[in-house]
């Protein structure tokens, strides 16, 4: 890997590369890893500079030699490349959602690309006293987190005095939401979670 691009190996190559850096971070010379594995020189500079296929037996008999468990040498080969979703700050997609008509702010931060959606991210921003709240009610299960400012929050006959860093999870299918905001504005992390049956 170089400069956090992706960059393909062949096994010969990955071997090599990985027994050289394992080497020389032990401050080890080729002529030391020959006389401590019984290997010859000439072959420890082939396997590093991938010009040869070696047996396992050898290849283990170098990893001792180097201190490196063969386990290791093969914890980042083949590695799935990945592709996460990125949301830069203030770029969620801005969505209509029920409290919207109440001057709620929702940026869904993340979508699911086709197939059925099992999570939504939420930034939920509010920033009136005076609002009166609807409640609302939907399946799954839902993990609140308020970033900044203070509020009353119910979900059915109980309330809680949320302030900044405090959490709650609960059974979204219970009425709930805001009851009052004590110090605005508000900023809430919500994300809803469906479960296989919704």
């Amino acid at each position: 890997m170089t400069d956090g691009k992706n960059e393909k190996f062949n096994l010969d190559q990955y071997i090599g590369m990985k027994v050289k850096k394992a080497r020389t971070q032990e401050g080890l010379k080729i002529t030391d890893v020959a006389r401590i594995s019984g290997i010859s020189q000439g072959m420890v500079s082939k396997i590093e500079n991938a010009q040869v296929s070696t047996s396992l037996d050898t290849l283990s008999r170098l990893c001792v030699a180097i201190g490196l468990p063969i386990s290791r040498l093969f914890s980042d080969y083949d590695v799935p490349d990945g592709g996460a979703q990125f949301t830069k700050s203030g770029e969620g997609l801005e969505v209509v959602r029920r409290g919207t008509e109440k001057g709620h702010t929702y940026q869904l931060l993340t979508y699911q690309r086709g197939g059925k959606k099992s999570f939504e991210p939420f930034l939920v921003t509010m920033d009136d006293v005076s609002e009166v709240f609807p409640t609302f009610s939907h399946p799954g299960e839902e993990f609140i987190h308020l970033l900044s400012g203070k509020l009353t929050y119910r979900h059915g006959n109980h309330t809680y005095q949320m302030e900044a860093g405090d959490s709650l999870t609960f059974d979204a299918q219970i009425p709930h939401g805001p009851e009052t905001l004590e110090e605005v504005p508000i900023k809430l992390l919500s994300i809803i979670n469906y479960s296989d049956g919704e």
